[in-house]
Protein backbone atom coordinates (compact mmCIF):
# COMPACT_ATOMS: atom_id res chain seq x y z
CA UNK A 1 0.00 0.00 0.00
CA UNK A 2 2.05 2.87 -1.33
CA UNK A 3 1.69 6.47 -2.45
CA UNK A 4 4.17 7.12 -5.25
CA UNK A 5 4.81 9.60 -8.05
CA UNK A 6 4.54 7.62 -11.27
CA UNK A 7 4.48 8.30 -14.99
CA UNK A 8 1.09 8.06 -16.70
CA UNK A 9 2.62 5.51 -19.08
CA UNK A 10 3.25 3.17 -16.13
CA UNK A 11 -0.31 3.41 -14.78
CA UNK A 12 -2.94 0.92 -15.95
CA UNK A 13 -5.78 2.95 -17.48
CA UNK A 14 -7.87 -0.25 -17.57
CA UNK A 15 -7.92 -0.41 -13.76
CA UNK A 16 -11.58 -0.25 -12.63
CA UNK A 17 -10.62 2.75 -10.50
CA UNK A 18 -10.73 4.93 -13.63
CA UNK A 19 -14.20 3.82 -14.77
CA UNK A 20 -16.06 6.63 -12.99
CA UNK A 21 -13.64 9.21 -14.39
CA UNK A 22 -14.31 7.85 -17.88
CA UNK A 23 -18.06 8.16 -17.18
CA UNK A 24 -17.80 11.75 -15.93
CA UNK A 25 -15.32 12.93 -18.55
CA UNK A 26 -15.76 11.38 -21.99
CA UNK A 27 -12.41 12.75 -23.09
CA UNK A 28 -10.56 11.22 -20.12
CA UNK A 29 -8.92 8.28 -21.99
CA UNK A 30 -7.62 10.59 -24.74
CA UNK A 31 -6.36 13.09 -22.14
CA UNK A 32 -4.69 10.32 -20.14
CA UNK A 33 -2.94 8.94 -23.22
CA UNK A 34 -1.71 12.42 -24.20
CA UNK A 35 -0.20 12.85 -20.75
CA UNK A 36 1.45 9.45 -21.08
CA UNK A 37 2.93 10.41 -24.46
CA UNK A 38 4.26 13.67 -22.98
CA UNK A 39 6.00 11.81 -20.14
CA UNK A 40 3.90 13.45 -17.42
CA UNK A 41 3.42 11.94 -13.99
CA UNK A 42 0.91 11.86 -11.14
CA UNK A 43 0.63 10.74 -7.52
CA UNK A 44 -0.85 7.23 -7.41
CA UNK A 45 -1.89 5.22 -4.37
CA UNK A 46 -1.89 1.44 -4.73
CA UNK A 47 -3.72 -0.85 -2.30
CA UNK A 48 -2.44 -4.19 -1.03
CA UNK A 49 -3.78 -5.94 -4.15
CA UNK A 50 -1.77 -3.65 -6.42
CA UNK A 51 -4.87 -1.83 -7.64
CA UNK A 52 -5.25 1.93 -7.81
CA UNK A 53 -7.07 3.50 -4.84
CA UNK A 54 -6.12 7.13 -5.38
CA UNK A 55 -4.94 9.37 -8.22
CA UNK A 56 -3.77 12.99 -8.15
CA UNK A 57 -2.50 15.03 -11.09
CA UNK A 58 -1.08 18.51 -10.45
CA UNK A 59 -0.04 21.15 -12.95
CA UNK A 60 1.47 24.62 -12.68
CA UNK A 61 -0.32 27.32 -14.66
CA UNK A 62 0.87 30.91 -15.05
CA UNK A 63 -1.49 32.12 -17.75
CA UNK A 64 -5.07 33.34 -17.36
CA UNK A 65 -7.67 30.59 -16.92
CA UNK A 66 -10.30 31.41 -19.50
CA UNK A 67 -12.46 28.27 -19.38
CA UNK A 68 -13.91 29.16 -15.97
CA UNK A 69 -16.33 31.95 -15.07
CA UNK A 70 -15.32 34.44 -13.84
CA UNK A 71 -11.94 34.05 -15.56
CA UNK A 72 -8.88 33.72 -13.35
CA UNK A 73 -6.29 36.40 -14.20
CA UNK A 74 -2.67 35.49 -15.05
CA UNK A 75 -0.93 34.31 -11.87
CA UNK A 76 1.40 31.45 -10.89
CA UNK A 77 -1.02 28.88 -9.49
CA UNK A 78 -1.43 25.14 -9.00
CA UNK A 79 -4.18 23.36 -10.89
CA UNK A 80 -5.53 20.13 -9.44
CA UNK A 81 -6.18 18.46 -12.78
CA UNK A 82 -7.47 15.15 -11.47
CA UNK A 83 -8.24 14.10 -7.90
CA UNK A 84 -10.04 10.89 -7.05
CA UNK A 85 -9.84 8.63 -4.00
CA UNK A 86 -11.65 5.42 -3.19
CA UNK A 87 -13.06 6.27 0.21
CA UNK A 88 -12.66 3.37 2.62
CA UNK A 89 -12.39 4.98 6.04
CA UNK A 90 -8.63 5.50 6.18
CA UNK A 91 -8.53 9.28 5.64
CA UNK A 92 -6.65 8.83 2.38
CA UNK A 93 -8.37 11.96 1.07
CA UNK A 94 -6.67 14.03 3.76
CA UNK A 95 -3.28 12.66 2.75
CA UNK A 96 -3.92 13.72 -0.83
CA UNK A 97 -5.04 17.18 0.30
CA UNK A 98 -1.80 17.51 2.25
CA UNK A 99 0.15 16.40 -0.82
CA UNK A 100 -1.53 19.20 -2.80
CA UNK A 101 -0.45 21.78 -0.23
CA UNK A 102 3.06 20.32 0.04
CA UNK A 103 3.42 20.54 -3.74
CA UNK A 104 2.20 24.15 -3.81
CA UNK A 105 4.56 25.19 -1.02
CA UNK A 106 7.51 23.36 -2.59
CA UNK A 107 6.99 25.26 -5.86
CA UNK A 108 6.12 28.60 -4.19
CA UNK A 109 2.59 28.67 -5.60
CA UNK A 110 0.20 30.65 -3.43
CA UNK A 111 -3.03 29.85 -5.25
CA UNK A 112 -4.64 26.47 -5.95
CA UNK A 113 -7.76 25.73 -7.94
CA UNK A 114 -9.79 22.63 -8.62
CA UNK A 115 -13.10 21.86 -10.33
CA UNK A 116 -15.69 19.34 -9.17
CA UNK A 117 -19.21 18.31 -10.07
CA UNK A 118 -21.75 19.22 -7.40
CA UNK A 119 -22.61 15.53 -6.95
CA UNK A 120 -19.14 14.84 -5.49
CA UNK A 121 -20.24 15.95 -2.03
CA UNK A 122 -17.47 14.15 -0.13
CA UNK A 123 -14.71 15.80 -2.14
CA UNK A 124 -16.37 19.21 -1.86
CA UNK A 125 -16.69 18.88 1.92
CA UNK A 126 -13.00 17.94 2.10
CA UNK A 127 -11.98 20.97 0.05
CA UNK A 128 -14.12 23.38 2.07
CA UNK A 129 -12.70 22.04 5.32
CA UNK A 130 -9.24 23.31 4.41
CA UNK A 131 -10.16 26.72 3.09
CA UNK A 132 -11.17 26.16 -0.54
CA UNK A 133 -13.97 28.56 -1.47
CA UNK A 134 -16.37 28.46 -4.41
CA UNK A 135 -15.04 30.93 -6.97
CA UNK A 136 -17.31 30.29 -9.94
CA UNK A 137 -18.15 27.55 -12.41
CA UNK A 138 -16.90 25.77 -15.51
CA UNK A 139 -19.26 24.78 -18.31
CA UNK A 140 -18.19 21.76 -20.40
CA UNK A 141 -19.86 19.16 -22.66
CA UNK A 142 -19.82 16.89 -19.58
CA UNK A 143 -21.86 19.34 -17.51
CA UNK A 144 -21.27 22.28 -15.15
CA UNK A 145 -18.55 22.00 -12.53
CA UNK A 146 -17.95 24.23 -9.51
CA UNK A 147 -14.59 25.99 -9.35
CA UNK A 148 -12.87 26.06 -5.94
CA UNK A 149 -9.93 28.32 -5.11
CA UNK A 150 -7.58 28.28 -2.13
CA UNK A 151 -5.21 31.20 -1.54
CA UNK A 152 -2.40 30.23 0.80
CA UNK A 153 -1.75 33.15 3.11
CA UNK A 154 -5.28 34.55 3.08
CA UNK A 155 -5.94 34.96 6.80
CA UNK A 156 -8.91 33.36 8.56
CA UNK A 157 -9.72 33.41 12.25
CA UNK A 158 -10.13 29.62 12.16
CA UNK A 159 -6.72 27.92 12.19
CA UNK A 160 -7.95 25.00 10.07
CA UNK A 161 -9.10 27.30 7.27
CA UNK A 162 -5.60 28.81 7.41
CA UNK A 163 -4.01 25.39 6.83
CA UNK A 164 -1.07 24.93 6.31
CA UNK A 165 -0.18 28.36 7.74
CA UNK A 166 1.35 28.66 11.22
CA UNK A 167 -0.04 31.64 13.14
CA UNK A 168 2.66 32.65 15.63
CA UNK A 169 1.28 36.16 15.95
CA UNK A 170 -1.96 35.20 17.66
CA UNK A 171 -0.88 31.98 19.35
CA UNK A 172 1.83 30.47 21.53
CA UNK A 173 4.57 28.04 20.49
CA UNK A 174 5.82 24.88 22.18
CA UNK A 175 8.26 22.05 21.64
CA UNK A 176 6.42 18.74 22.13
CA UNK A 177 8.34 15.48 22.56
CA UNK A 178 7.05 12.27 20.91
CA UNK A 179 8.63 8.82 21.13
CA UNK A 180 10.10 7.45 17.84
CA UNK A 181 7.76 4.44 17.60
CA UNK A 182 4.72 6.71 17.61
CA UNK A 183 6.32 9.53 15.60
CA UNK A 184 6.96 7.33 12.56
CA UNK A 185 3.42 6.00 12.42
CA UNK A 186 1.81 9.37 12.99
CA UNK A 187 3.88 11.73 10.82
CA UNK A 188 4.76 9.83 7.63
CA UNK A 189 6.37 12.77 5.82
CA UNK A 190 8.68 13.48 8.75
CA UNK A 191 10.48 10.17 9.19
CA UNK A 192 14.26 10.09 9.22
CA UNK A 193 16.04 9.03 6.05
CA UNK A 194 17.26 5.81 7.63
CA UNK A 195 13.81 4.78 8.85
CA UNK A 196 11.84 2.25 6.84
CA UNK A 197 8.87 3.38 4.75
CA UNK A 198 7.47 -0.13 5.21
CA UNK A 199 6.00 0.93 8.55
CA UNK A 200 3.83 3.58 6.88
CA UNK A 201 0.54 1.86 6.22
CA UNK A 202 -2.82 2.81 4.73
CA UNK A 203 -4.45 3.52 8.07
CA UNK A 204 -6.25 6.56 9.43
CA UNK A 205 -3.57 7.92 11.74
CA UNK A 206 -0.96 7.79 8.95
CA UNK A 207 -3.05 9.34 6.18
CA UNK A 208 -4.88 11.99 8.13
CA UNK A 209 -4.02 15.66 8.45
CA UNK A 210 -5.42 15.45 11.97
CA UNK A 211 -3.68 13.53 14.74
CA UNK A 212 -4.60 12.30 18.21
CA UNK A 213 -1.90 11.83 20.82
CA UNK A 214 -2.27 10.85 24.47
CA UNK A 215 0.11 12.30 27.04
CA UNK A 216 0.62 12.68 30.77
CA UNK A 217 2.58 15.95 30.81
CA UNK A 218 0.68 18.54 32.83
CA UNK A 219 1.60 21.34 30.44
CA UNK A 220 -0.63 19.82 27.76
CA UNK A 221 -3.72 21.02 29.63
CA UNK A 222 -2.74 24.63 28.90
CA UNK A 223 -2.74 24.15 25.12
CA UNK A 224 -5.44 26.09 23.27
CA UNK A 225 -6.71 25.99 19.69
CA UNK A 226 -4.18 27.56 17.33
CA UNK A 227 -1.06 26.97 19.44
CA UNK A 228 1.90 25.92 17.29
CA UNK A 229 3.70 22.69 18.22
CA UNK A 230 7.21 21.90 17.01
CA UNK A 231 7.41 18.11 17.15
CA UNK A 232 10.56 16.78 18.82
CA UNK A 233 11.33 13.16 17.97
CA UNK A 234 13.19 11.76 20.97
CA UNK A 235 16.23 9.50 20.81
CA UNK A 236 15.84 6.03 19.31
CA UNK A 237 19.12 4.90 20.94
CA UNK A 238 20.74 4.12 17.60
CA UNK A 239 23.25 6.87 18.26
CA UNK A 240 23.90 9.84 20.59
CA UNK A 241 20.79 11.87 21.47
CA UNK A 242 22.81 14.97 20.58
CA UNK A 243 22.33 13.98 16.93
CA UNK A 244 19.43 11.48 16.93
CA UNK A 245 16.84 13.57 18.82
CA UNK A 246 15.46 16.03 16.27
CA UNK A 247 12.74 18.57 15.52
CA UNK A 248 10.90 17.24 12.47
CA UNK A 249 7.65 19.10 11.86
CA UNK A 250 5.18 21.79 12.87
CA UNK A 251 1.60 21.13 13.93
CA UNK A 252 -1.30 23.25 15.22
CA UNK A 253 -3.48 22.42 18.22
CA UNK A 254 -7.17 21.89 17.54
CA UNK A 255 -8.30 20.93 21.02
CA UNK A 256 -7.26 19.21 24.23
CA UNK A 257 -9.58 16.92 26.16
CA UNK A 258 -9.26 14.97 29.38
CA UNK A 259 -9.86 11.23 29.37
CA UNK A 260 -12.16 11.64 32.39
CA UNK A 261 -14.60 13.60 30.20
CA UNK A 262 -15.66 10.36 28.48
CA UNK A 263 -18.37 8.45 30.31
CA UNK A 264 -17.42 5.10 28.77
CA UNK A 265 -14.80 3.42 26.62
CA UNK A 266 -17.01 3.40 23.52
CA UNK A 267 -17.18 7.19 23.47
CA UNK A 268 -13.44 7.47 24.12
CA UNK A 269 -12.64 5.00 21.36
CA UNK A 270 -14.98 6.74 18.91
CA UNK A 271 -13.19 10.05 19.53
CA UNK A 272 -9.65 8.66 19.26
CA UNK A 273 -9.69 5.76 16.87
CA UNK A 274 -9.65 7.46 13.45
CA UNK A 275 -6.76 9.75 14.25
CA UNK A 276 -4.84 7.91 16.97
CA UNK A 277 -1.51 6.13 16.56
CA UNK A 278 -2.55 3.71 19.29
CA UNK A 279 -4.17 0.35 18.54
CA UNK A 280 -7.32 -0.97 20.20
CA UNK A 281 -5.48 -2.83 22.96
CA UNK A 282 -3.44 0.27 23.80
CA UNK A 283 -6.58 2.42 23.88
CA UNK A 284 -8.31 -0.08 26.18
CA UNK A 285 -5.35 -0.02 28.53
CA UNK A 286 -5.14 3.78 28.50
CA UNK A 287 -8.82 4.13 29.29
CA UNK A 288 -8.68 1.56 32.09
CA UNK A 289 -5.58 3.00 33.77
CA UNK A 290 -6.06 6.70 32.93
CA UNK A 291 -2.28 6.80 32.85
CA UNK A 292 -2.25 9.31 29.99
CA UNK A 293 -5.17 11.61 30.79
CA UNK A 294 -4.60 14.37 28.24
CA UNK A 295 -5.74 13.91 24.64
CA UNK A 296 -4.26 16.32 22.11
CA UNK A 297 -5.88 16.71 18.70
CA UNK A 298 -3.74 18.66 16.26
CA UNK A 299 -3.26 19.23 12.53
CA UNK A 300 -0.09 18.13 10.76
CA UNK A 301 0.93 21.27 8.86
CA UNK A 302 4.57 21.17 7.79
CA UNK A 303 7.33 18.57 7.54
CA UNK A 304 10.78 20.13 7.90
CA UNK A 305 13.31 19.46 5.13
CA UNK A 306 16.27 19.63 7.51
CA UNK A 307 16.16 18.16 11.00
CA UNK A 308 17.21 20.45 13.83
CA UNK A 309 19.06 18.26 16.33
CA UNK A 310 19.17 18.34 20.10
CA UNK A 311 22.73 19.61 19.68
CA UNK A 312 21.49 22.52 17.56
CA UNK A 313 18.87 23.39 20.15
CA UNK A 314 21.50 23.45 22.89
CA UNK A 315 24.28 25.20 20.98
CA UNK A 316 22.26 27.68 18.94
CA UNK A 317 19.14 28.31 21.01
CA UNK A 318 20.42 27.98 24.55
CA UNK A 319 18.16 25.12 25.62
CA UNK A 320 19.45 23.51 28.80
CA UNK A 321 20.56 19.90 28.33
CA UNK A 322 19.72 18.84 31.89
CA UNK A 323 16.07 19.93 31.60
CA UNK A 324 13.35 17.46 30.69
CA UNK A 325 12.15 18.43 27.21
CA UNK A 326 8.65 16.95 27.28
CA UNK A 327 6.97 20.31 26.70
CA UNK A 328 9.06 23.45 26.28
CA UNK A 329 7.50 26.89 25.73
CA UNK A 330 9.24 28.74 22.89
CA UNK A 331 9.25 32.46 22.23
CA UNK A 332 7.99 33.10 18.68
CA UNK A 333 11.32 34.25 17.22
CA UNK A 334 13.01 31.05 18.42
CA UNK A 335 10.26 28.86 16.99
CA UNK A 336 10.40 30.77 13.69
CA UNK A 337 14.18 30.49 13.53
CA UNK A 338 14.06 26.73 14.14
CA UNK A 339 11.51 26.30 11.37
CA UNK A 340 13.36 28.46 8.84
CA UNK A 341 16.66 26.74 9.63
CA UNK A 342 14.76 23.50 9.12
CA UNK A 343 13.85 24.54 5.59
CA UNK A 344 10.26 25.71 6.19
CA UNK A 345 9.14 28.45 3.78
CA UNK A 346 8.94 31.71 5.72
CA UNK A 347 5.75 32.64 3.87
CA UNK A 348 3.95 29.90 5.85
CA UNK A 349 4.62 31.71 9.12
CA UNK A 350 2.36 34.50 10.39
CA UNK A 351 4.30 36.58 12.93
Amino acid sequence: MTLIYERFSDVNLSDVFFDSLKDDYKEFPDWFNRKAAQGDGAYVFYNQLGLVDGFLYLKREDEAVLDVYPNLPPYPRLKVGTLKINAHGTRLGERFIKKIFDHAVEHNLKEIYVTAFEKHEGLIALLRRYGFDVYGNKSTPNGIELVFVKRIGAFHSDSLLNYPMLDMKSNRCFLLAIYPEFHTRMLPDSILKNESFDVIQDVSHTNSIHKIYLAAMQGVASFTRGDVLLIYRTNDYKGPAHYRSVVTSACVVEEVRNIHEFSNFTDFRRYCESYSVFDLRELENFYATKRYPFIIKFSYNVAMKKRITRGNLIDEYGMRPKDRWSIVPLVPWVAKSILINGGVDESLIID
